[in-house]
């Protein structure tokens, strides 16, 4: 069966078809992926670095036709698109980069004439299951450090935004072994089968909390290693800024890029009280001056949710934080073109910490403006979600810098910067915003893609 794609800057358009496969087609997959890991795990983990790098530069060369097939299947700007692109090839260099380092250690025997160490082998087939806000940078977090630590690896596509991982099987079918990549796309049904087949022995998932959770009871059946990122209500706190225009530029940025539609998106500014009024109006001033249109566009700076039902919810949220008592100091509303699902970029202002736009996920272009008068009360509103994805502060003072370090309940945490993380840094959250390992890079992406195993060697007797 084909599913025809939409662009949602314009729904009536038809920017793509792809061929779905059945549940029943799951068995096989994952066996054509054993067979070809097996023989992959044979090849020296030096060797298996070049051969991703060559994987990586075929790529790279499409780099473009991954672009515009992001931006037409999920709305973002074509320039957020290359970004995304340009940053998930660095990360996955990086990847590569570092499976050369050292993996094991060597103790001290208790036994003479004995050896005593340990060492990583590969896990085996992984399955990776994307979203379909970032088609083409999740996958490439889960693909390649699963390819370089010698794994084969299934990987199911957002049924939304499949373009990205059509062209990565595209270039994996020139460069790879066959089968150590395989893409397998279609409707929920499909990622439950891959989630509960025998023969997988890891899953790395990134989506909502409520499926993360279906993910890990499905794993833990077949007691497959998992990993889980899931949602975030990500704070910046704003304490202080030599330079508050920049500070408000690097936080507009950080809330609206993808449209709001990224897991690291900041949603809370907690800011101090006498601050409040400017900062309502330096957010207002820049969201009134977004571009909102098609992300093919180079004049548009905002694109489109990414359907109907994206769009609703984000204004039901709104109609639900203004009854509560917060004012929309900026947007608030849809916006109509083209039947495409847009949405003004919207401040928020007057929010208590009690609210429900305080502390659930919105994913869209909504940033909720809540006030504080201690640093305590901040701190206390920055952790008082159930997620622990990303955190900003912006201070100068050294204590207060130091005890957000101490004290945020974040996987990862900034001062004085928006929350986009580095390519060779770890991708962390905590609370109910992870489960398992980290993604990215960083230890933790070794242990996950790797298991570890401890040898006693003796000399002869």
């Amino acid at each position: 069966m084909l599913v025809d794609i939409h662009n949602p800057a314009n729904p009536s358009e038809v920017v793509g078809s792809f061929p779905t496969i059945k549940p029943d087609d799951v068995p096989a997959i994952i066996a054509t992926a054993r067979a070809a890991q097996r023989e992959w795990a044979k090849v020296p983990q030096p060797e298996r670095g070049k051969i991703v790098d060559a994987f990586l530069n075929g790529l790279e060369a499409r780099r473009e036709d991954i672009a515009t097939a992001i931006t037409r299947e999920m709305g973002k700007v074509i320039g957020e698109s290359r970004g995304e692109v340009n940053k998930a090839l660095g990360e996955g260099r990086a990847t590569t980069r570092r499976a050369s380092a050292p993996i094991g250690e060597v103790l001290p025997s208790q036994k003479p004439d004995t050896v005593t160490y340990s060492t990583r082998r590969p896990r085996g087939v992984i399955v990776g299951i994307n979203p379909w806000n970032f088609p083409f940078s999740t996958p490439i977090r889960k693909t390649i450090p699963a390819l370089v630590y010698g794994n084969a690896i299934v990987l199911k596509p957002s049924i939304s935004t499949p373009g990205a991982a059509f062209i990565m099987q595209e270039v994996a079918d020139e460069i790879l072994p066959k089968g150590l990549f395989q893409i397998a796309y279609g409707s929920g049904s499909l990622g439950s089968a891959l989630t509960s087949a025998e023969g997988v022995d890891a899953i790395s998932f990134t989506g909502s909390v409520g499926i993360g959770r279906i993910v890990a009871q499905a794993a833990a059946a077949n007691l497959a290693e998992i990993s889980l990122e899931l949602g975030g209500k990500n704070p910046a706190i704003l304490n202080d800024a030599s330079d508050l225009d920049a500070t408000l530029d690097q936080i507009y940025m950080a809330a609206f890029s993808v449209c709001g539609q990224r897991c690291t998106a900041i949603s809370r500014v907690i800011v101090r009280r006498d601050i409040e009024a400017q900062v309502v109006e330096g957010l207002s001033k820049r969201a009134k001056a977004a571009v909102v249109g098609d992300g093919l566009d180079p004049a548009t700076t905002l694109g489109p949710l990414m359907g109907a039902n994206a769009r609703n919810d984000v204004a039901a949220f709104v109609d639900r934080a203004v009854a509560e008592g917060a004012k929309a100091a900026a947007g608030g509303h849809s916006i109509e073109l083209n039947d495409g699902y847009f949405f003004a970029p919207t401040i928020l202002s007057d929010v208590t910490p009690d609210m429900e736009i305080a502390h659930e996920e919105v994913f869209g272009p909504v940033l909720a403006v809540i006030p504080y008068d201690t640093p305590n009360e901040a701190l206390e509103i920055c952790n008082d979600v159930e997620f622990g994805l990303s955190a900003c502060l912006y201070s100068e003072q050294t204590p207060l810098v130091d005890r957000f370090i101490a004290e945020a309940e974040s996987g990862m945490i900034h001062v004085n910067c928006g929350s986009f993380p580095e390519d060779h840094a770890p991708f962390v959250g905590v609370k109910n915003s992870s489960l398992g390992v980290g993604g990215s890079n960083g230890a933790s992406t070794l242990h996950f893609y790797t298991q570890e195993h401890t040898v006693f060697r003796r000399g002869q007797v």
